[in-house]
């Protein structure tokens, strides 16, 4: 295989991102405002609808941790991403809360094996070669960036000329798009080879040994799914144009895909917990950013700093188990990971909206993610590399 058709294969890959975690997840915080507005939700359920998303996720990440050494990944990456892409399209044909719920649900249970399958793939491409193989790790997680600049750059002003009554053509939108995509993610999971557990392989994972960077990404997930549940909301409460708001989503966009160049010598040098580490820090900073300097430049750079940290999270896991672990256990290694961080991701959405519905406004869920992130920092800074065997 050339290098060239390699970073073709991290680009089709990178794509179910796209569609997975850009899509499926993040877009609902520009959806949010036109539904709440259009069917008078609350904060508390506007988070339980991406609440219902995580908590598919868990299944997903529970029921991908069984297969992923049984099945090939390319089947469990392929399957997911059509079925993750019908779900949005379907959300855009009813209004019934618990409709949209259950859709919500199956995207992110179908979105886990996307996420987790598409990492152990990336993981292993470049075997040899420590610098590009973190770029490719890096990269395909930045693949949320492409989907953070379409939508950023379509939706905002989409509502703002047709109004909150657009909603169910946003999510028709994205389901349609995310279906013109998959091929090309099907295609690239087909060139793969990962990998396949044998009896000797059966090994648990050294789970204690890793305590530290599970517990910190754990945390990540419950602090940075709030920034991008509630901050459009928040800054649309701040009076912020829905221009506005549109270049802080295509920034954040900008600054997931630019970060892999960014972090790539962070993720080849350290095989401990000093790349999640950093990459909560400068989460939180950018998640408490908006009111310490409450003003448009103040959101465009706590999107910037974001975007250029978000991905790297997954990304520092990812690297830390093939760093550490035979190659065999790295798709155990990324679902363990993966189903903490949807535990975490369960809990920020409705645990944010229920104290923005409490105090009246939602900065304050906001600002105690951000507090929730710098903490995730802490803990995983005091990850050290695995004995080697």
């Amino acid at each position: 295989m050339t290098v060239g058709r390699d970073w073709w294969i991290v680009i089709g890959l990178a794509i179910g991102v796209t569609v997975s975690n850009a899509f499926a997840r993040f877009a609902y915080g520009l959806i949010l405002p036109a539904m709440q507005s259009d069917l008078s939700w609350s904060y508390t359920q506007s988070g339980w609808i991406n609440t219902a998303n995580a908590l598919g996720y868990i299944g997903g990440a529970v029921l991908t941790f069984l297969a992923i050494g049984r099945f090939p990944a390319k089947w469990l990456f392929s399957i997911g991403l059509i079925v993750t892409a019908l779900s949005l399209l379907m959300c855009g044909f009813g209004e019934d809360f618990w409709y949209l719920t259950f859709w919500r649900i199956l995207a992110g249970l179908a979105g886990a094996p996307v996420f987790i399958a598409g990492g152990t793939m990336a993981a292993s491409l470049f075997p040899n070669d420590a610098r590009r193989n973190a770029l490719a790790i890096a990269g395909y997680f930045g693949g949320a960036g492409l989907g953070m600049i379409l939508s950023g750059a379509l939706l905002p002003g989409l509502f703002a000329r047709h109004g909150a009554l657009f909603w169910p053509e946003a999510w028709i939108g994205l389901g349609a798009t995310s279906l013109v995509l998959a091929p090309l993610s099907i295609w690239a999971a087909g060139q793969t080879e990962v990998s396949r557990k044998t009896g000797k392989d059966d090994a648990s994972l050294p789970v204690a040994q890793m305590g530290f960077a599970l517990l910190g990404y754990g945390l990540f997930a419950t602090g940075y799914i709030v920034y991008l549940t509630f901050i459009v909301a928040s800054v649309r409460e701040a009076g912020m144009s829905a221009a506005a708001i549109s270049g802080g989503w295509v920034i954040i966009g900008i600054g997931i895909i630019l970060s892999p160049f960014l972090w790539r010598p962070v993720l080849a040098r350290w095989a401990s917990g000093v790349p999640l580490a950093l990459a909560c820090a400068v989460t939180g900073i950018a998640t408490l950013l908006p009111w310490v300097v409450p003003s448009v430049l103040g959101f465009a750079l706590s999107a910037l700093l974001f975007g250029l940290a978000v991905f790297i999270g997954p990304g520092a896991v990812t690297s830390f188990g093939r760093k550490n672990l035979p190659q065999a256990l790295w798709g155990k290694s990324v679902s363990l990971f993966t189903l903490i961080f949807a535990i975490g991701q369960t809990v920020g959405p409705v645990a944010a909206g229920a104290i923005a519905d409490v105090t009246g406004t939602v900065d304050t869920g906001v600002i105690v993610a951000g507090g929730i992130l710098l903490c995730a920092a802490a803990l995983a800074s005091f990850q050290r590399p695995l004995p080697q065997s």
